[in-house]
């Protein structure tokens, strides 16, 4: 059958979210205070792991986030609110 699977990558100046899923479950997310992937998969599943640099590449990820949050915010200062 057909899967569904979705990945969340955002960000803010003091905060951030890296997050992986499988058809409504997730599967992995980076946990940034703790500096750290966790699986949150139940006991009963066959356990399925990322690989290896999965949190780091994650860190990297919101680097770029924030570097992209700033150029546009920069870009887009000058332009007018419309109602």
């Amino acid at each position: 059958g057909l899967h569904v699977d979705l990945s969340i990558n955002g960000c803010s100046d003091s905060d951030g979210e890296e997050m992986y899923s499988l058809d409504g479950e997730e599967m992995w997310f980076a946990d940034f205070i703790n500096h750290r992937g966790v699986e949150p998969q139940p006991s009963f599943i066959d356990h399925v792991s990322y690989v290896e640099g999965a949190y780091e590449q994650a860190v990297a990820n919101q680097q770029i986030c924030r570097s992209n949050l700033k150029t546009i915010r920069e870009a887009m200062k000058d332009i007018p609110l419309e109602n």
